[in-house]
């Protein structure tokens, strides 16, 4: 169960500035826990620019495939939605905070009436001026549970392949810098993802990090050390640490060089390589001018070799960034991982003049790049899982501009392979389908096209395509989508769309599905 609350508190007399309070509390958590209410303390010491704006949602929708069920038994039904919600966002030079929450209320034609939730709260603060820091985060979504069968697309559509994910991230942290020595940084991090009896994940973690300073002469250094708890419902505490130590050296003002070495320990139980041991890579980076860079590297890890790669190529109407990474992951530890923001930075600048209006800047961005990316932030699902993986994963992401319309296409590959019995995730997949999971290959491409008609309306395009492979059992899904969409703004207030959509979904094991959906939906801001 889930409540929220929002408090305004009546004005510091030195501050003259709001206060609200966010409150997030799950049954089955200690005594709950409050969502970034120690981000507002900074507003006691100086005055912050607060944005509060609620918000209504109204959406009339039908779809032909509610339950998205193969063709004989397929029923269509409309779907009518009432979701109010509220805008929080401050930009100051000591808060920043960003949050938006919707209650989503959802009436059928056929089915019971049910109500959602969404959430996604960021917000960062600096507590004690060069010393003391607060990161927070918060979110509640719908995700698909396996990147086999029925996709979610539609939260207002319903299917046994979905659920509600609560994730909750809560990191103080010291950081200063030592003249003539280093910048040292002391970290707590603590983590919370759930979803009912499928998943119950705990982590707290402490990092201690210097990294050196020779005011920019010759070689540098980077001294780490790391020790994570993970609390899994379904398994044993798994204690992960990790020290490393890098140097760096400045070949000329477009190449260095660095290499890294280090030990790590990882108590889980795997069925293969012990999971610690040394580690060491070796790499360099390339910036041949301010709008292209290169950094890529090579190791050995536990187990086996690892490569690196992160490229990204920027001029005033296009940006590329491309992406290689392997490492140990978990689905908990996805929920939490850091995505590129380079699209949405991109975009954020180049539609400033464009679309002064911030709110509306940003709300256009969302649909572009949701419309454009319709089955996960990657295409690829992060399905649910109690085991570890060696992950693989690589990204190519791209924007192209002109004054009245914008392309992205974003491509990704990701390869997973189970370090740890699969029989933990019995109560997931069931006893027969214990060994789907064991190897697993997803690849997705994407693409959106906006073409921005007046300074008040824009046609979204967008097409997206993912393929899911178990390389263990040979069962292969695939996932199409098309989207079309027409946003209008009708005053500062008031936005008003329409949109169309075709979804196919097949599988050599069976279970083949079509959908069509139409809807049109008005957004009032108080």
């Amino acid at each position: 169960m889930s409540t929220w609350s929002t408090t305004r508190a009546p004005p510091f007399p030195a501050a003259n500035t709001m206060v609200i309070m966010i409150s997030v509390t799950q049954r089955g958590a200690p005594g709950g826990w409050t969502v970034l209410v120690l981000l507002m303390l900074p507003a006691m010491a100086r005055p912050a620019d607060w944005t509060v704006t609620p918000t209504v949602r109204l959406r009339e929708s039908y779809t032909d495939n509610m339950n998205l069920a193969p063709p004989e038994q397929a029923r269509g039904q409309f779907i009518t939605e009432v979701s109010p919600g509220v805008l929080v966002s401050t930009d100051g030079p000591r808060l920043q905070l960003a949050l938006s929450y919707t209650l989503q209320k959802v009436a059928y034609t056929r089915q019971p009436d049910r109500t959602a939730q969404q959430l996604d709260a960021n917000g960062h603060a600096e507590l004690l001026p060069d010393w003391l820091f607060l990161d927070a985060r918060a979110g509640i979504s719908e995700r698909n549970v396996s990147a086999f069968g029925p996709q979610l697309i539609d939260p207002a559509l319903t299917n046994s392949n979905s659920t509600t994910v609560r994730t909750q991230a809560f990191s103080p942290y010291l950081r200063h810098y030592f003249r003539g020595f280093a910048t040292a940084l002391l970290r707590y991090d603590y983590q919370h993802a759930g979803s009912g009896g499928l998943l119950d994940v705990r982590s707290t973690g402490e990092t201690l990090q210097l990294t050196g300073d020779n005011g920019g002469r010759g070689w540098n250094w980077d001294l780490s050390l790391q020790r994570t708890q993970l609390d899994d419902a379904a398994l044993a505490p798994v204690t992960m640490s990790n020290a490393a130590l890098t140097l760096s050296y400045p070949v000329n003002s477009n190449i260095s060089v660095f290499g890294t070495a280090g030990y790590e320990k990882q108590d889980y139980h795997s069925a293969s390589a012990q999971p610690q041991g040394r580690f060491g890579t070796i790499g360099g980076v390339w910036t041949p001018s301010p709008h292209t860079r290169l950094s890529a590297s090579i190791g050995h890890r536990f187990f086996g070799k690892t490569y690196s790669l992160d490229a990204s190529y920027r001029l005033r109407s296009m940006f590329w960034t491309l992406t290689y990474n392997e490492d140990i992951t978990t689905t908990h530890g996805e929920f939490f991982s850091v995505r590129p923001e380079g699209l949405t930075d991109f975009l954020w600048d180049l539609w400033a003049t464009r679309i002064p209006d911030p709110q509306l800047r940003m709300q256009t961005i969302k649909v572009f790049l949701a419309i454009s990316q319709m089955l996960g932030t990657d295409g690829n699902v992060n399905f649910f899982s109690h085991r570890y993986y060696l992950q693989k994963q690589g990204r190519l992401s791209g924007v192209y501009s002109t004054p009245r319309s914008a392309l992205a296409v974003h491509l990704a590959t990701t390869g997973r392979s189970g370090q740890t019995s699969n029989a933990i995730d019995s109560v997931i997949l069931g006893p027969d389908e214990l060994t789907l999971t064991d190897r697993t290959r997803q690849t997705s491409l994407q693409a959106g096209w906006n073409w921005r008609m007046s300074a008040r309306g824009s046609l979204t395009l967008g097409a997206s395509h993912s393929r899911a492979k178990s390389l263990t059992t040979g069962r292969e899904d695939h996932n199409s989508a098309l989207t079309l969409s027409l946003t209008r703004q009708l005053s500062s207030r008031i936005s008003a769309s329409a949109d169309l959509r075709h979804v196919r979904h097949t599988s050599n094991k069976g279970g083949n599905y079509r959908e069509n959906g139409v809807g049109a939906t008005v957004i009032v801001a108080f």
